[in-house]
């Protein structure tokens, strides 16, 4: 028992230091579109790096996670994340800035493939309900990155970057070396591929789900403080903050996720916090008072707060086999979701304005907001061999 409480901690604790350099990096996006001169365009382009990069690499990812293993993958990744998270900053053009952000995204996706795999095996393995609030400590550790920024404005952005960048890097490095063997990691070689028909169809219906709060996450991570360095007088100087409240708002929702969903139900869950995320949109999008837009982020984040970890649950609960596998895919799919949204928010953007960029992410929203019943299928523990007809029918009722 004490071990499984220790062993908790420390996943909380990887999963808190993990996301401190991309933080960092997103309250940094102002910084760096203004000394590169890029118009959102050029800078959507540019950020179309990490999803470019990522897609050929993702079904890498999830043959390393089981065949390395999560922990050890854990470890190199958070060693390499702290060499790849500066190239953005030493980026001098548009294509340089593209390289380095495709650089950077291959191992953020990496990261984020072990860190769901190791959660949700130890999360069926010990029955312990833990996924919200490890992804309420990944949200926590986002806000703290982006916050050490705005508190060192003064310094140097390089500078600024080393301090959490480093320190998360080291501490993470202990951490995941000491988190325990799980039963699924002994089993050697990984299980043999599927065909795309042979997984369940409620792997596809439950990811599409969870891709709309994963797009509207990352679109916010990406475009909240150029949002709000529009609105400001000063610009792109405090204009992290915006990042910072949303963030804030996803961990906290977050770490109340684990005790609502077993208050309310899953379905009840997921359909109150996309309805807090398209709300909090609508005050962005509409033409308000700059203090609606605090309000706006706030909403969005908590909006956007439990979707991914409801479903990693959900996928995880569907099949004995391939539960490692089946959250790789949701992984894969919603981590897509998280980088292109941005780029496609940004083109929007440049033809027409960011308000109307942040308004495509309404439609998505309201599909999740249906799809939000499906999540009872994989949170009763539904089979894989199921027919469709069978998971329309559970899905519906």
């Amino acid at each position: 028992m004490a071990d499984t409480r220790r062993n908790i901690l420390l996943i909380m604790a990887v999963f808190a230091l993990e996301p401190v350099p991309f933080g960092a990096w997103l309250a940094l996006i102002p910084y760096v579109k203004e000394t590169l001169g890029l118009d959102k365009a050029q800078l959507a382009l540019a950020l179309l790096g990490m999803p470019i990069a990522l897609i050929p690499s993702l079904s890498l990812a999830s043959r390393l996670v089981v065949r390395i293993g999560p922990r050890r993958l854990l470890a190199a990744g958070f060693a390499v994340q702290a060499v790849l998270v500066f190239l953005p900053l030493l980026a001098f053009n548009q294509l340089t800035l593209f390289l380095a952000l495709a650089c950077f995204g291959v191992f953020v996706a990496i990261l984020q493939v072990a860190l769901n795999v190791y959660a949700g095996q130890f999360e069926k393995q010990t029955g312990r309900i833990i996924m919200n609030r490890c992804h309420g400590f990944w949200a926590l550790g986002l806000t703290a990155g982006s916050f050490v920024i705005v508190l060192t404005a003064g310094l140097p952005p390089i500078v600024a970057l080393a301090l959490p960048t480093f320190l998360s890097a080291a501490l993470g490095i202990w951490c995941a070396f000491g988190l325990i063997r799980l039963a699924a990691e002994q089993h050697g070689k990984p299980p043999a591929r599927r065909s795309l028909a042979a997984m369940p169809a409620a792997l596809f219906i439950i990811a599409a789900y969870a891709l709309a709060s994963s797009m509207t996450e990352g679109a916010m991570a990406d475009w909240a403080a150029i949002y709000l360095a529009e609105r400001l007088p000063d610009g792109a100087g405090r204009a992290g903050i915006a990042v910072t409240i949303f963030a804030g708002f996803l961990a906290a929702g977050r770490f109340v996720g684990d005790a609502a969903k077993v208050r309310f139900g899953v379905v009840a869950l997921a359909r109150a916090t996309v309805a807090c995320a398209i709300a909090g949109l609508l005050l962005l999008i509409l033409p308000l008072p700059l203090s609606f837009a605090y309000l706006g982020f706030a909403l969005t984040g908590l909006g956007a707060s439990v979707g991914y970890p409801l479903a990693v649950s959900a996928v995880a609960a569907l099949d004995d086999t391939y539960e490692g596998a089946n959250i790789a895919t949701l992984s894969m799919i919603t981590v897509i979701g998280f980088l292109v949204g941005p780029p496609l928010i940004g083109f929007l953007a440049d033809t027409f304005s960011l308000r109307v960029g942040l308004a495509a992410l309404l439609p998505g929203l309201c599909v999740g907001f249906v799809l939000a019943s499906y999540l009872a299928v994989g949170d009763s523990g539904a089979s894989r061999n199921e027919s469709d007809a069978d998971l329309l029918n559970r899905g519906d009722s």
